[in-house]
């Protein structure tokens, strides 16, 4: 079965819950989650005039296909109310796909592994904690390693 990576945010409203309810709502689509990250409180990412996001990462087995997971996941936000308003804004769940086995893929809707990554302290960290010397397929580094080349200024110096 393949595995993949998930990164999972909130930033509004009942942060915890959300996190929680993303999910039960992706077991009970028959995603089976292997392993799950701690949960931190991060700063926000690109737009920063909104709250601390709390963030996890989880490693799932799913039969679905990357574009079906994607679909999925895409329902999953909006069934938990997800509204898309303004690029990085505030939103009471995110969930991306990080990486998909060792896939690389590079549709306009949808990109596997995840383009920037790399530059995502709150990805990084908790991906860490699940899966160190998981490999970047296109960066050939492991998790470990992309987290130890972030800068101060969060970016990566890969």
């Amino acid at each position: 079965m393949p595995r993949a990576y998930l990164s999972i945010g909130s930033n509004l409203g009942d942060r915890i819950n959300y996190l929680k309810k993303a999910l039960e709502k992706l077991k009970q689509n028959n995603i089976q989650i292997i392993k799950s990250s701690n949960i931190i409180e991060t700063e926000p990412y690109g737009y920063k005039e909104q709250g601390k996001f709390l963030n996890m990462a989880v490693e799932i087995d799913s039969d679905l296909e990357p574009f079906e997971l994607m679909k999925l996941i895409s329902k999953i936000e909006s069934e938990l109310g997800r509204i898309r308003t303004k690029r990085w804004g505030p939103r009471v769940i995110d969930i991306d796909i990080i990486f998909y086995d060792s896939l690389i893929i590079n549709e306009p809707d949808l990109k596997i592994p995840h383009p920037d990554m790399q530059n995502r302290f709150f990805v990084l960290k908790p991906l860490q904690e699940i899966a160190p010397d998981f490999v970047h397929p296109v960066l050939k580094k492991t998790i470990t390693e992309l987290l130890e080349n972030l800068n101060s200024e969060g970016k990566s110096e890969v």
